[in-house]
This record gives C-alpha cells, structure tokens and sequence, in this order.
C-alpha cells in the first residue's frame, strides 16, 4: 500500500482558547515528521491538519480551504512538494497561501531556487530547528491575521456603506412624501383661506357699519390679521415645498440680471427704507434663474427690514476661490448672535416677537434650500447692533 493509504489525513482536537485557532496544514509522507513537527508548534494557538500526500493536501484545501501558512515536504511518492505547489497555486482560492518547503536531503541552490518559482515563501532543511521553525511560522501566522483583520474591516465598511444607502434611499422616499404632502396640503388650503379672509373681512365692515364702538370691531382685526398671517404662511410653505419640485434643468443665469430684478421687485422697500445698495460684478453661474432670485430677493429684504435706526447700507459682492463662487450679502443692520448662526436657517425659526418684525420663518430656511439644491452652502456671520454678512456659494 502507498503512503496515503496507511496514513490518512487527521484533523486534531481543538484546544479550548478564548480566540480562534490559526489552521496550519502540515504534508509529510512520513509519520514521525508530521508529528516532529506538530511537537514544535504545540503550544501556540494553531489548528493543525495534516496529511500525507499531495493528493491528501488538496483535499484537505478543498474542504477546509482558510489557511495561514502550509508546510510541505518536497520528497513525496506520486506527486512531490513542487508539483502540489504548482496545482495549489492553479487555484485562485489558494494561491496566496504562503508554503513553506522541507526537505532532508536536496538542498542545492538549484533546488531551493525551484522552490521559489513554484511559489514557496521560504526552504527549510531537515532536521528542523524548533526555534527556526516556529519563528518563521509566527511570522506569517501574524501576517495572516492582520490579513483577516482587514478583510473583517472591509466586511464591515461594506456591511456599513449598505445600510447607509438603505437609510438615505428611504430618507429621500420620506422626504419627497414629506414634500408632496407639504405640497398638495398647502397647495389646497390656499382656497378656504382666502374665501376665510373674505367673508371676515365682509363681516368686519358689517360689524362696524352696525357697531362702530363695539368692541368686536377689535376681535375682527385680530381674526383677520390671523388669517393672513395664516396666508403667508401657507405660501410660505408651498415655496419652500416646491423647491426640489422644480424640474427644469439647471442653466446658465447671469446673477447681475438676477440682482436686476430683485432691485425692481423691491423698489418701492429700498425706495421706503432710504436703502443704499452698492453691487460689484457678479458671476454667470450654472443654477435656476427663479430660484436664484428668490435667493437673493430674500437676503436683501432680510437685510433692509432688519435695520438699525440708521439708513441700510447694503453690499452685494461675489469672487471665484477654490471652484466656487463665493457671494456676500453684508449689512449695517441690527445683527445676531452668532450662536443663533445655524438655527435662523431652520424653517418657521424667528428670533424676535411677531409684532416686532414681520415675517413667517420661512425665507432663509428656502434659502438653504436653494443653495443645497445647486450643491452650495450658506452661512452668516455677524456682530450684533454692527450688522450681519450672508455669505453663500455655489459650485464654478
């Protein structure tokens, strides 16, 4: 009978260790070698499998597959070292094992230097020398798992990066439902609003007409002031829904007739306030010509109904750093504290009473809105009772 068939490939007992065993498979036609070497390697956490062929060893992988490191002889009957080698490192799922070759006898450099080509890491010579042996195995055992460390990493940051894109797949689903419902709901109370605002304000003129010292000539104002105030809102809201509703392509939109129009939109504001409005050449940038001027007809009115005693003083600038145009909106006003710099930009946030400043809440929120919407961000910094610089960019 051959080799393999008086010894066939064992699988030893696991010892009881708190981290998982390092599998090593050891090939050696001859018993008293295989156990020299088990011997040598008893006392550190590794998992032994052995065999005694090359056709042995190719089973073993086959079925256990995972190891760190192989240790092979060279001198076997029917296939030797070399040739397992070379059928070993044929698979794709093996070939980057390392293998150690021993041999007893055949140690010219022509022998080792064929180990090498067929793919051994290292050659040692019988008889083996323990501490040799076990430093060398320690060696790639270590290289092994840091190996499977990484790849445990890597499992992880794809486990991660899945999960990721689940979540922000539903939150994009939640947030267009969020935006069609913001949508249709403000888009249909707009109706039973105004007709509200109507028939109240009939009513007022009958009340005062019947009543004109009556005292719910004063609820009636504040009913109908409610309903506009319920009115802007609502507006308020539909343009803030209708933002990443837009779905015209992006263009090319020259912000000096951007600012062109704005000015005109305000006019009579500017006009009312005695506001002194300075403007430097602005950019053609690549955006949505409506949304840009809600953009800034929203950060100019910020500016001139938060003035000071003094008349607004406003400067709108834009320069190019970094591939980005960077735009300021800078005025004289009453300023804010800084640590208010990220919650003005929260929908229906006011930072004053709602009989001190008009307002909804809404207009810087649809700001940030819009610079997100063209891969930009905004900011504001800002000296209270100095005045308040807007500062926003958007991508060259």
């Amino acid at each position: 009978m051959i080799a393999s068939e008086i010894y066939k490939p064992v699988i030893s007992i696991k010892p009881i260790m708190t981290e998982q065993a390092v599998k090593i498979l050891l090939i050696d036609d001859r018993k008293e070698d295989l156990l020299s070497l088990e011997v040598i390697l008893a006392n550190e956490n590794y998992e032994f499998f052995k065999g005694s062929s090359g056709r042995d060893a190719l089973r073993i992988l086959l079925k256990e597959q995972d190891f760190a490191i192989i240790l092979i002889d060279v001198q076997m009957p029917l296939m030797d070292g070399f040739e397992t080698a070379t059928l070993i490192r044929e698979n794709e799922r093996f070939k980057n094992i390392p293998i150690i070759f021993l041999t007893a006898n055949n140690d010219s450099p022509e022998n080792i230097f064929k180990g090498y080509q067929k793919g051994g890491v290292d050659f040692l010579i019988k008889p083996i020398i323990p501490g040799i042996l076990k430093a060398k195995v320690a060696v790639f055992v270590e290289l092994y798992k840091k190996n499977q460390e990484l790849i445990l990493q890597k499992q992880n940051l794809s486990n991660l990066y899945r999960e990721l894109a689940l979540r922000s797949e539903e939150l994009i689903r939640s947030n267009k439902e969020l935006e069609k419902f913001a949508y249709v709901a403000s888009h249909d109370m707009q109706e039973p609003i105004r007709t509200m605002i109507s028939f109240i304000q009939l009513l007022e003129q009958k009340v005062k007409e019947q009543h004109p010292d009556d005292e719910s000539q004063q609820y009636m104002n504040f009913v109908v002031n409610a309903g506009y105030r319920m009115r802007d809102l609502i507006t308020g809201l539909l343009e803030y829904s209708r933002i990443n509703r837009e779905e015209r392509p992006l263009e090319a939109v020259d912000c000096n007739d951007v600012f062109k129009e704005v000015a005109e939109n305000l006019r009579s504001r500017i006009q009312d306030e005695r506001a002194a409005i300075s403007v430097g050449n602005l950019p053609t940038i690549t955006a949505n010509y409506m949304q840009m001027v809600q953009l800034m007809q929203n950060l100019l009115s910020n500016a001139i109904k938060f003035r000071a005693k003094k008349d607004p003083v406003i400067k709108i600038s834009a320069r190019k750093i970094e591939g980005h145009y960077l735009f300021a909106v800078e005025d004289n006003g009453i300023g804010i504290e800084q640590k208010h710099g990220e919650k003005i930009f929260e929908i229906f946030q006011r930072l004053h009473p709602l009989g001190e400043y008009s307002g909804t809440g809404i207009g810087l929120a649809i700001c940030k809105k819009i610079v997100e919407r063209f891969n930009g961000k905004i900011w504001m910094e800002s000296v209270k009772d100095v005045g308040t610089t807007f500062y926003f960019t958007i991508p060259d």
